[in-house]
């Protein structure tokens, strides 16, 4: 018997070692790889340069850096990630650098370079400004039909390359006669190019190149003949009389303004070089849009949870309480403590607490809590708009705790327990898109949480969904930090930094947070913040 089950034994072992009976059920954690950040001579690579959605990091050359040797010192990844390749060193980036990131998955990324060179190419009495078609390196000026003799074309200015490395032969002093094209050999690095120069008469002197109307402002931009009185004329529309638009900006042959207006009106506008002026253009103002539930008076309740939002209305503004609900706790609450003068009976009162044993801040969003995972949340934020404020205007009490709960931090941020907890309150605009930013991944798939109203997805087990105040699709962004107790209801007015003003937004996003660092699971459970009466400002 005793020989019979060693046998067996053996058998049974021989069965489990042959290969198609393994069995590995042991899964693999699921890890993003990403880049975190580079460094290197003659470029910068800033948080924004850097998408983990598509996985591609962008190095903004200097003007001068040789784009065919890129020296990169340094690159941060996520930690265990091991690269396909070498990637210090010096690189010719007139091609993208492609690398496979592995640890327990790959991850394709693509390092490529963006190279801004200001050129320039400006001839007296010159209309407009030059075109430039960088493909077939060709620069066009134009002058006035009969007013310009082109055998004696004085060029005022010409920067066709890199600044103090390049060459141009024949250089500007020597180029006087354009019946015909001139043509230009441009030399830096190991850079050789013939550039085609134009000077042609035109009859048209002027030109309203922009009217961008907002609530309570139009932009004005033109072009005219250098040397000549430039400007531009306005009248609300149905008037008979125009008027002048003050403080006009002159730079050579273009010419811009700002027209303070009124909300929801329309003007007639044009501009004006010498005795030349362009038609008239109507445009109509935007209105003077305020967020819905401003003034924090509407709440219900369902299934034991409290919402910001009146119960027969769609949700507007969210917060922690879905996820908080699990260890039966309230983070933000409707307070009858209203701002001096309010109209209303209510605010919101925002508490930091431990749920669950993890922190988390008491907080209020424009958006919508969209799952719980575990102790982690995911959130979207953002709703429709498309007008453009110039700031936010809030009341504010707020009590500064010392942290007490330290799970995560931001790189380069240093925090220690006992150290004043932060509250913040910020607005940001801009044109994001659920395509782009409503992915995170779900139980190892990527899985779409944002909406084409709310597009946003924050999903607090990945740092890289958070927020970034400087990302390529951020219009407009302002904050306003409360770094100490604030015992008495205060007023601040927190101003709208304008990346660009050409860019009409498509979302708006505000969020309040008792403790800053929040979404790192950072902060003081003796944290609250309260906030009553936003108004978005339209100066």
């Amino acid at each position: 018997m005793k020989t019979r089950h060693i046998a067996l034994l053996l058998g049974l072992c021989a069965l489990m070692l042959t290969p198609g009976c393994i069995r590995n059920d042991i899964p693999y954690p699921v890890v993003p790889l990403e880049i975190l950040g580079i460094e290197g001579e003659g470029f910068t690579c800033t948080v924004r340069d850097i998408d983990p959605v598509t996985h591609t990091a962008t190095l903004q050359l200097e003007e001068t850096t040789d784009i065919a040797r890129v020296t990169i010192t340094g690159i941060t990844l996520t930690e265990g990630a091991e690269p396909s390749r070498p990637l210090t060193g010096t690189f010719d980036l007139r091609s993208p650098l492609y690398v496979t990131l592995s640890l327990y998955q790959d991850y394709d990324w693509t390092i490529r370079a963006e190279q801004t060179v200001e050129r320039s190419f400006r001839v007296a009495q010159q209309v407009g400004e030059t075109e430039f078609d960088l493909k077939n390196r060709i620069a066009r000026a134009r002058v006035p039909e009969g007013e310009v003799d082109l055998t004696d074309v004085h060029v005022t200015e010409l920067k066709l390359g890199p600044r103090d490395i390049t060459t141009i032969d024949p250089p500007k002093e020597e180029l006087t006669d354009f019946t015909s094209v001139r043509y230009v050999e441009v030399s830096y690095h190991d850079v050789r190019e013939r550039w085609s120069l134009y000077v042609t008469p035109t009859d048209v002197t002027v030109q309203l190149t922009g009217a961008d109307a907002w609530t309570s402002v139009i932009w004005l931009s033109g072009t005219g003949l250098s040397g000549t009185e430039m400007g531009f004329r306005y009248r609300k529309a149905g008037d008979e009389t125009w008027l002048e638009v003050p403080d006009v900006t002159v730079t050579g042959s273009t010419f811009t303004a700002r027209l303070a207006a009124e909300p929801e009106t329309e003007y007639q506008v044009l501009a004006y070089s010498g005795d030349k002026q362009t038609d008239p253009l109507t445009v109509r103002t935007q209105e003077a849009r305020q967020v819905t539930n401003s003034g924090f008076e509407d709440w219900c309740s369902v299934d034991d949870i409290i919402y910001p939002y009146a119960p027969d209305a769609s949700p507007y503004w969210g917060t922690g309480n879905v996820g908080a609900s699990l260890g039966s706790a309230v983070l933000t609450d409707k307070t009858t403590d209203t701002r001096p003068g309010s109209e209303g009976l209510y605010a919101a009162r925002l508490e930091s607490k431990t749920v669950i044993g993890k922190f988390a801040a008491g907080n209020l969003f424009i958006g919508k809590y969209a799952a719980t995972r575990g102790t982690n949340g995911i959130i979207t934020f953002g709703a429709p708009f498309t007008c453009r404020p110039t700031g936010l205007r809030i009341w504010v009490k707020y009590t500064q705790g010392s942290i007490n709960k330290i799970d995560k931090v931001p790189a380069g941020v240093t925090i220690q327990q006992g150290d004043p907890d932060t509250g913040i309150v910020y607005i940001a605009l801009g044109t994001w898109t659920a395509e782009e930013y409503g992915y995170t991944e779900d139980k190892g798939v990527p899985t779409r949480f944002g909406t084409d109203e709310s597009p946003i997805c924050i999903d607090t087990r990945n740092v890289n969904t958070f927020f970034k105040p400087d990302g390529k699709d951020v219009v407009a962004y302002g904050e306003q930090l409360m770094t100490s107790t604030v015992g008495e209801w205060t007023q601040y007015t927190i101003p709208l930094d304008y990346r660009t003003t050409a860019v009409v937004p498509t979302h708006i996003m505000i969020v309040c947070s008792a403790s800053r660092y929040g979404d790192y699971f950072t902060g003081s459970t003796d944290s609250r913040m309260w906030v009553d009466d936003f108004e978005l400002l339209y100066e």
